[in-house]
């Protein structure tokens, strides 16, 4: 593999590049303070050499900025101020160049050309990073200036946070953004034929935009990624991500990115500006906002709010912002655009003054929208809104507001108002009644899945959505023709150059380093440990080598399925982190993973906040990023019977991830003292990523001495296969603690659960099922069947309506053959059986036997009321003389902090029942301090 080198070791300027008639650049320059006004303890394992100045280029040198920057990105890199006004002198415009191989920082406003005056042209090299230190620091370009950034799908231009930059913490208003003026109309425009100068939000005075030139052109935005930018001057007066000011359909926006906006991502303030394939993710307020008589036209919008749940507000906030839009001699009556292709995933955050929604539609706005997807958790808000406003309801019915070719999956639909306008009923038939729309019922999980959508707003190869689209050139000529609803087709455009999609990081060249081959090195996590990123699919041997941080740069795999096979290799110690729910590892069918960790040195795979403090657990918190999924060849009972070759689609990743086969041996490698913290999503209810998946994998793995920490969905979950583990740790898990499914008939031995302390959110230590497939069919595996010995399950006083942490629920089409056994501590019920017949009757004919165990829960035994054993059957059969089980008073009578102290119960020789376990004279996971296994490598305990 080829790194790409942003920064040269050398760092010399390029010469400045003027062009025009031969006239020169005035640069004004503010003041300049050569303060650090971010703490960092960055430290690099060298001091870089002195990077050479070049006093030709733009802006002053800075030696405090050069020499952090350099320290934290461990090569020598010249750091350049720009600030005040840079404007050309004489009647030509001019061109002023920032290159890749300097780093650029913005130092209050930077300001490009006078207001249509002393125009100057700002060209920015591919892979060019700028950055700004506080909210006061952005960048305007004035009306009749333009920007030229030109970044490319490998080496895309980044705009961001000195944080970003040195690998401190980052977060959304860390500088200002970037603000672009023009000429186009606006309906604030005077109608008296006075010259139109309307000042911008949240920029300088003087900062004016609007006109009456619709065609104006602005430059070039292309391949462009703003991160961690936003600043909120005074209420309703923000810095935007990126904010266009009457800005003309000749301006060129395509493939931009703007991530942890701290106000609206992009908004447009009139104009005509066209845009595609726009990447909007993590944004605090809305992600698209509109007003003053917008027209322009969006294609291809992805939209994402915050994985963790945090601040965020709406996918599009749609108005007109009052103006001339009565008077007959105004520009614009509406803001109205299109907007085609578009996808907006919400989030958890609800707070009483605002919550995750979809859209809403407000005062003098028309628009025509297609192919729109709007989804998110069952907590997000609305998908669809429209204000009472006279204007946007009088729209809904005159038809210059339509929706079409559109899908709303959220749990509120529609959102309807009082009076005037439309309730909610009538909103739910106005849509319904556009062509091609459909409300997805949220509550039918069939329905969900029939769509097809993966975690990172994708659509699977079988989506019901990718031919359910209109055709959006009928709209306009802008557009592209396709058929699919939502932002992303066959070809997914975001990956390699936006945030979170395999780019938009600030890297240096490997070599100065000490990266792998393979990966590329980033700013440092911690501001300590050379830090290198892992992204796309690995297709040869690869190994993360001890004294380095990786960081997961969206969905990694190790290699194809089946094909390009590959073998990760994972020395001990390492510390692999995700940033978000799209970041996670999946090892492919035929490839491996060899993480060999030692109990000294074990290997982590944890969340960016933990990463940048691993010494403590403050940082770290359940969902933050996504998790290990393993892939094997292994049996399953929802593989074809037929004859067909096997490959199912594994929960929670993108499409082509599948497992399934023949091959109960297979082997997937090597998991030995690894921890996996902080991990777990949930695309959408039963689909969801757990701490590590395991999908059709074969004995021949290996197993032992995991542990998973805080994990937002299941700790460990089996998809079928033959798999076995000893010395398992559960910690901390949201839901189930141990899941299995589809045939799963492998063998585990010292399994350990232990409810969160804080007694925040549980489940169940153990759900077993069969989920479906083939039993009883002759083919393949009847049950799943699994054989668990010496486990403890302690509980927490976790309690809802919903839901509650419990011991084990054995459900449909499960075998079971478990033996000493601890349950106790939680506020739910030890044990309880499903009602469904194949479990009842595997209660009564055997396949399902408990024995040498104790139970001490507040309700130990939990039965059905028909068909299947009553609360007084279930304990009933528990204590059947020859299972040798016990009920003890309460869990101080069974366990001393996780060792067992139960007495009465004689511990079953398992080695006697297969030779995987190794005889015990004890029952649960942990015999004494003594003989502690889980001393040194966990957490939590």
């Amino acid at each position: 593999m080829n790194i790409k080198h942003i920064f040269q070791a050398s760092a010399v300027a390029s010469a400045l590049v003027l062009a025009g008639c031969g006239g020169d650049i005035n640069i004004t320059e503010g003041d300049i303070t050569n303060t650090n006004t971010t703490t960092t303890t960055n430290n690099a394992p060298s001091t870089p050499s002195t990077p050479v100045v070049d006093d030709s280029a733009p802006g002053v040198a800075s030696p405090f900025l050069s020499s952090q920057v350099s320290t934290a990105l461990g090569s020598s890199v010249e750091v350049r101020s720009l600030s005040g006004r840079i404007s050309s002198v004489g009647d030509a415009a001019e061109t002023i160049t920032l290159t890749n191989d300097t780093v650029w920082a913005l130092e209050g406003p930077v300001i490009i050309g006078d207001d249509n005056e002393n125009s100057v042209t700002l060209e920015i090299e591919p892979g060019t990073i700028i950055f700004g230190r506080s909210g006061a620091d952005y960048l305007v370009i004035s009306r009749g200036s333009k920007i030229e950034s030109t970044g490319s799908a490998t080496d895309p231009v980044i705009m961001t946070s000195y944080n970003d930059v040195v690998g401190a913490e980052v977060g959304p208003g860390q500088w200002g953004g970037l603000v672009i003026l023009g000429n186009a109309p606006s309906t604030k425009c005077p109608t008296d034929g006075t010259a139109c100068a309307l000042q911008v939000e949240g920029a300088v005075e003087g900062s004016v935009f609007g006109g009456t030139d619709a065609t104006d052109n602005s430059g070039i935005l292309r391949y462009t990624v703003v991160k961690y930018a936003g600043f909120e001057i005074a209420p309703d007066n923000e810095l935007n991500g990126i904010t266009f000011g009457g800005v003309g359909s000749e301006t060129t926006v395509e493939y931009v990115q703007v991530h942890a906006n701290s106000d609206d991502g992009v908004e447009f303030f009139g104009g005509s500006v066209n845009a595609k394939y726009l990447v909007l993710t993590g944004n605090q307020d809305d992600s698209v906002d509109w007003d003053n008589g917008y027209n322009g036209k969006l294609q291809y919008v992805y939209v994402e709010h915050a994985r963790d749940g945090s601040d965020a507000n709406r996918g599009i906030e749609g108005d007109g912002d009052g103006g001339n839009a009565n008077d007959d001699g105004g520009a614009f009556q509406f803001s109205a655009p299109m907007v085609a292709n578009m996808t907006v995933i919400g989030n958890t955050f609800d707070t009483e003054d605002s919550d995750s929604e979809g859209l809403l539609l407000r005062d003098q706005t028309a628009a025509k929208i297609m192919n729109l997807l709007v989804t998110g958790p069952e907590e997000m808000g609305e998908c669809l809104e429209f204000d009472s406003d006279a204007t946007v309801q009088g729209n809904l019915d005159d038809g210059d507001l339509t929706i079409t070719y559109s899908a709303l999956v959220c749990s509120e639909p529609v959102k309807g108002v009082d009076v005037p306008g439309k309730t909610t009923e009538e909103l739910v038939t106005w849509f319904e009644g556009q062509v091609g729309n459909q409300i997805v019922d949220f509550t039918d999980a069939d329905a969900r899945n029939a769509l097809g959508i993966n975690n990172d707003g994708s659509l699977t190869s079988e989506s019901s959505l990718l031919t359910a689209g209109g055709n959006p050139s009928t709209l306009d000529g802008f557009f592209a023709e396709n058929s699919f609803v939502g932002a992303i087709g066959a070809t997914d455009w975001r990956q390699g150059w936006a945030f979170g999609f395999g780019g938009g990081q600030v890297a240096v060249a490997a070599s100065q380093s000490g990266c792998p081959a393979g990966t590329t090195t980033i700013a440092s996590v911690d501001g300590e440990t050379n830090t290198c990123q892992v992204s796309g699919r690995i297709t040869s041997d690869l190994t993360l080598t001890a004294g380095n941080m990786y960081a997961l740069s969206g969905a990694v795999f190790v290699g194809g399925d089946n094909t390009d096979s590959a073998t990760l290799t994972v020395e001990p110690g390492v510390i692999i982190y995700g940033s978000s729910g799209n970041d996670y590892l999946v090892v492919s069918r035929g490839s491996q993973i060899d993480a060999n960790g030692t109990a000294t040195n074990p290997i982590t795979f944890t969340s960016r906040q933990h990463a940048q403090d691993p010494s403590t657990l403050v940082n770290g918190a359940p969902g933050q990023w996504g998790g290990m999924v393993i892939l094997g060849n292994g049996q399953s009972t929802k593989c074809p019977t037929d004859g067909t070759a096997c490959a199912l689609q594994v929960e929670g990743v993108q499409e082509g991830a599948v497992f399934g086969g023949t091959d109960d041996a297979d082997n997937s490698g090597t998991l030995r003292y690894v921890r996996v913290m902080h991990g777990g999503f949930e695309i959408a209810p039963d689909n969801e990523l757990n701490g590590i998946t395991f999908g059709g994998v074969g004995s021949a793995t290996t197993v032992e001495y995991i542990q998973v920490h805080k994990n937002a969905d299941d700790g460990v979950e089996f998809f079928g296969g033959a798999v076995n583990a000893k010395y398992v740790v559960l910690t901390g898990i949201q839901d189930d603690s141990v899941d299995w499914d589809n045939g799963y008939d492998g063998k585990m031995q010292f399994v350990l659960v232990k409810h969160a302390d804080d007694d925040s959110d549980a489940n169940r230590g153990i759900e077993g099922d069969g989920d479906g497939g083939n039993a009883g069919s002759g083919e393949g595996f009847e049950f799943s069947n699994p054989t668990v010995a010496n486990m403890t399950i302690i509980g927490n006083a976790f309690d809802t309506a919903d839901t509650d942490s419990e011991g084990i629920l054995l459900r449909d089409q499960t075998s079971a053959q478990l033996y000493n056994f601890v349950i106790t501590g939680a506020a739910g019920e030890c044990l309880e059986f499903d009602n469904d017949d194949t479990v009842q009757g595997n209660l009564t004919d055997g396949d399902i036997n408990i024995q040498t165990s104790v139970v001490a829960c507040a309700e130990n035994f939990k039965g059905v009321d028909a068909p299947g054993l009553d609360t007084a059957g279930v304990e009933a059969w528990w204590n059947d003389a020859a299972r040798n089980n016990a009920v003890a008073a309460d869990e101080a009578a069974v366990v001393n902090d996780i060792f067992t102290i139960a007495t009465g119960v004689d511990a079953t020789d398992v080695n006697a029942v297969d030779s995987f376990f190794t005889t015990t004279d004890f029952i649960g996971a942990v015999k004494d301090a003594e003989n502690n296994w889980t001393a040194g490598w966990t957490v939590g305990l």
